[in-house]
């Protein structure tokens, strides 16, 4: 990985993860997770002040020894436990049906192989454990969609390999969970914005 890659992507995500807007997304996203938690992309830990009284311990996924440094203080002062669980999302070190629920949020975007991950999840999900995801994708507005295709190949290598253009409904739906709750809408922004900012907000879960 590149220098920018490793040092500087780690922190600009963290810059733009903890505004009062985006924790009331990750408020929403993390409502009605349960007992073990797989998070893929725990980055710098936002979603631990998000997390509701039934979630009893996080599976922490992150490839970024950046980030993770970045995560200790609130690892140090979250009363849920945090162990970091592996490197890769695509290839999750964890048994089969060890997990109560997964957590995704601006993550998938990023993974390079993003169905892998999905049926990594289901793999490690119980029967009737959920995916509860929050990420940004392709916009239903052609106006919008031709932006994000120009701007794609700036954006992968700013934010290492974000996406721009991944239909995230359709991803998870592809992976054998069943969409039980999902939220298609441009977050709140200027318009100039809209490119980064069509987001879907929902919950995915594994037939028993």
């Amino acid at each position: 990985m590149s220098w920018w890659t490793t040092h500087v992507t780690p922190r600009l995500v963290e810059v733009g993860s903890t505004s009062d807007a985006m924790l009331a997304y990750r408020r929403r996203v993390c409502a009605g997770l349960t007992g073990r938690v797989v998070e893929l992309g725990f980055g710098g830990g936002a979603n631990l002040e998000a997390l509701p009284p039934e979630v009893t311990s996080i599976v922490a996924i992150e490839p970024s020894d950046v980030a993770w440094q970045l995560s200790e203080k609130r690892r140090t002062r979250s009363a849920v436990p945090v162990e970091r669980g592996g490197l890769d999302g695509q290839r999750l070190d964890l048994p089969d049906e060890s997990a109560d629920s997964a957590l995704s949020t601006l993550t998938l975007c990023t993974i390079p192989d993003a169905e892998a991950a999905l049926r990594e999840v289901v793999r490690v999900l119980r029967p009737g454990g959920a995916l509860h995801f929050f990420e940004h994708g392709l916009a239903p507005d052609a106006d919008v969609e031709r932006w994000q295709h120009r701007l794609e190949p700036m954006q992968m290598r700013l934010f290492d390999g974000c996406h721009l253009t991944r239909r995230i409904d359709q991803l998870v739906e592809g992976s054998g969970l069943a969409i039980d709750t999902i939220e298609r809408a441009y977050a709140p922004s200027l318009g100039v914005m809209r490119p980064w900012l069509y987001a879907y907000l929902g919950r995915a879960v594994r037939p028993a």
